[in-house]
Parts: structure tokens; sequence; C-alpha cells
């Protein structure tokens, strides 16, 4: 871990491995380990946590977090400048990191949850989803049976033909009777998607998230208008700027904290999407509960929620959200309530 000497807060990065309970894989890439950065913030014997797990489809990597913060540590002399701290000159990942750093130093400072601070009611959080991966149908199957008690479940789809995705939602579905979201990372073409859709409407799907690749607009109108499952911007969907141009395009749009740069950026295109009448999701990459936690806190705000990430990792040294019953249930303590596992020697 490297410390860094800043006006007023001092703070110190590392990376975080994270193993995972199975290989997840998507349409785009399989990994067994996950990565993320790890940053702690100090200032008044303070300490505030922060992650960011950033995505190669952003062009974003741990190091490039890293190398950041060695090669341009903020000047912070009061952390509750959020605004001017946090400028859109820093790549997302780093902001995102540091944003859900300084959120919770600032909810230990006062001694207040951060949904406390965001005047949210922590009843009114969503149940959340549980993510399977692309595998093959007995493995599908042997996650299915082993989260059966779960109400929501999200299922990677992309590869294969369009006969063995259909087939792997389903066998799924003759198992499994709760909600059934599908997500294809951008892997299917625009009349792929329409065969698909249209095909796994008897299935009883919630929503489809990124069916096409990003940035084809008039496609997603097109597809939208023509099939009956609803469509999830997730890709097309990165920043508060990004959703004008969806409208009329998609149902709603997923927002995770990396992707977007944290909290801040987050709340704006959560306000945005409402503004046009877009449904309003929260994701997450598999990170650590740090991540996850800061998110659920904006939970309550949301139609949805996808916040799995602490039940596809093995080892996580971190605790924070809960879930009963597949809702999520805040942590009470300071800021983000994040508890860190003693090592004991």
């Amino acid at each position: 871990m490297k410390a860094l000497r800043m006006s007023g807060v001092t703070i110190a990065i590392s990376t975080l491995d994270l193993p995972l309970v199975h290989p997840f894989k998507i349409a785009r890439g399989e990994e067994r380990v996950a990565h993320s950065v790890l940053l702690r913030a100090f200032w008044h014997g303070i300490e505030g946590l922060g992650e960011a797990s950033p995505s190669s489809r952003y062009g974003e990597t741990v190091a490039g977090v890293i190398e950041h913060f060695a090669t341009q540590p903020p000047l912070i002399s009061d952390p509750y400048r959020l605004e001017s701290i946090l400028g859109a000159h820093m790549p997302a990942a780093a902001r995102c990191a540091l944003d859900i750093a300084l959120h919770d130093l600032i909810g230990k400072h006062l001694e207040k949850p951060l949904y406390a601070l965001l005047g949210l009611d922590p009843e009114a959080t969503p149940a959340t989803s549980f993510t399977i991966g692309i595998a093959d149908p007995q493995t599908t199957l042997l996650k299915v049976a082993q989260i059966a008690h779960h109400p929501i479940l999200k299922v990677k789809l992309g590869a294969g033909t369009d006969e063995e995705q259909i087939e792997t939602i389903a066998l799924i579905r003759e198992r499994y009777r709760g909600a059934i979201r599908i997500d294809a990372n951008e892997a299917w073409t625009p009349q792929g998607a329409q065969r698909m859709l249209t095909a796994l409407e008897p299935y009883e799907i919630e929503f489809c998230e990124q069916p096409i690749p990003a940035g084809n607009h008039a496609a997603l109108r097109t597809l939208r208008e023509r099939v009956r499952i609803p469509i999830i911007a997730d890709e097309d969907a990165r920043v508060p700027s990004d959703l004008a141009s969806l409208y009329g395009c998609v149902d709603g749009i997923n927002i995770k904290l990396v992707k977007c740069g944290g909290i801040r950026p987050a709340l704006a295109m959560i306000h945005t999407a409402r503004a046009l009448g877009m449904r309003v999701m929260l994701g997450c990459m598999v990170e650590s509960a740090i991540a996850t936690t800061a998110a659920a806190h904006l939970s309550p705000l949301v139609d949805y929620a996808d916040l799995d990430g602490p039940f596809l990792t093995s080892a996580d040294p971190f605790t924070g959200v809960t879930y009963d019953r597949g809702k999520l249930v805040l942590p009470n303590g300071p800021g983000l309530g994040i508890v860190e596992a003693t090592v004991v020697a």
C-alpha cells in the first residue's frame, strides 16, 4: 500500500484481489478473480473507505487508477468541498474510489449513515437480482439450484447459438418461478436481438439489459418498438450526459458507480432519468462490499437493483450491505457502515 500525503487529507492506495465462488463469464470474457482498487482516506483521525473495480470495456484498469493518483494527487484541505475535489478531469474509476471514500469520511465525521445524509428511508430498498454467468446447462442449473430461494435472477446471455441461449432460459424457467432478467452485454445484432427477445417472450422476462452494441440509438428505438420485453441501457448509459439521447430508445438505465464516477454523478443520473420518464436500476461490477454498499445506500431512489457483488466473491474482507430474502438491508453505522475483518497474525 502506498500512502500519498495531501494537504489536510492523506490517501493510501492498494489493490484488492477477490477470488470468486464460481468463474464469472459474460459475452466479453471470463474471470476467476476480481481486481479492485482500495482507497483509504484519512482526516482528523477518521478513515474513509473507497473502491473502484475498473472495466477494460471503458478503457480503465487497476494500474491506471493507481498511476493517476501517484502522478496527480488531489490537494484536499476540506473533504466537504466535493464539487471542487471531484472534477470531470479525473478518470471515472479514480473519481469513483475517491468519491466513495470521501462520502464515507464525511458520514463518519458527522456520525450519520450515508442514507441519512441523503435524506433516504433505509426501509425503502428494493430486492436485488442474483447474477448467473454464462456456463454449460449442467453448471447453470446447479447454480440455479443453489440460489433457488432468491426472488430475482439475472442471466447472462450472448454466447452460443440462438437455440442454445433460448434453451438456457427454458431450462431455468422449468425450475424457477421468480423474476428473470437477462443481459446480453452488447452481444447481439439488432436483427438477432429482435429474434431472441421475441422468442423469449413466453418465459416471462422482466427486462433485457443492453441487447446490442452501444452507440446505435436508432436501432435501440426500433427494437423497443418491435418487442414486448422492456430494454434497459447499460453500456449506452455511462454518464448523465448520455441520457437525453436515449429518450424514447429504452425503458430505463443501469447506473454503476465505477462507470459514472461515484455517488455524486449517480445521483445526477437518477434525477435525470426520472425527468425523462425512465426506470432506474443500480448495478455493480464484481467487487467488494465497499462499492456495493455505497450503491445500496442510493437504492431507495431506484426501481431495480443488481447489487450482488458480495454474493459472487468468496473471500471479501469487508462486510456492509446484507440481504433479507433478496431485499437490500443497509448497515446503520456511520458513513457506509462498512466493517473490516480483523487480520489475526
